[in-house]
């Protein structure tokens, strides 16, 4: 099995960084492979929604010069995702969420390619907007009718200069807690899969409320 973690930080190694390796050290003490990808710090355009994924149908955004395409691929090959962020303006940072968007739009518009796939998210924060940037993390996963396995709190760790999060002993532990969580519920999954069966994914039913 295996998990590719995505780092929304412009900074490589920084706070968000280290949380993920938290999480990440759990899976592969499980024997989960693990591999994270540095998103923060490239130009990553935002959706146009133009809908070409959709009617293209090829798993591929149509934007030219960036490596989304190349994402969506390795989540598509994986077993499980991690998403991580750090907290900019009470939200996920841009250039994450000009990913998300587009990642998951094309994920979803190709017969919802993450489906009861495993994935969390992870937040680091120098102090407020923590929870905020969890649950828009949340949402992408959500949507995408993914498995979401927790901790014993939100998974949010604090810390500001890059490495001060190893002293939030609590945020620590979270991340720890999430990392066996998630390598339990991923082998649940696989041991599961051919023996019980999923349950049949329904074609999307959109309503609008003004007529």
């Amino acid at each position: 099995m295996k998990v590719v973690a995505f780092n929304g930080s412009p900074n490589k190694e920084g706070n968000t960084y280290q949380a993920l390796r938290m999480v990440t050290a759990e899976l592969e003490n499980e024997g989960i492979e693990v591999e994270i990808v540095q998103v923060g710090n490239k130009a990553i355009r935002g959706c146009t929604a133009c809908y070409q994924c959709a009617k293209n149908k090829n798993e591929k955004c149509v934007l030219p010069g960036d490596d989304v395409n190349e994402w969506v691929q390795k989540m598509k090959q994986a077993d499980g995702i991690i998403l991580g962020s750090p907290v900019h303006y009470a939200a996920v940072g841009g250039t994450m969420k000009s990913f998300l968007d587009r990642a998951f739009f094309v994920t979803g518009v190709n017969d919802s390619m993450l489906r009861h796939k495993v994935g969390a998210s992870v937040v680091a924060v120098r102090r407020s907007g923590g929870l905020p940037t969890f649950d828009q993390l949340n949402n992408f996963l959500n949507y995408a009718e993914m498995l979401i396995p927790t901790s014993n709190y939100w998974n949010v760790i604090h810390g500001r200069a890059p490495g001060e999060v190893t002293q939030d002993i609590e945020g620590v532990q979270i991340m720890r807690v999430l990392g066996k969580n998630m390598a339990w519920l991923m082998k649940l999954v696989q041991h599961g899969k051919g023996v019980i069966a999923a349950p049949e994914r329904e074609s999307k039913t959109f309503f609008s409320f003004i007529h």
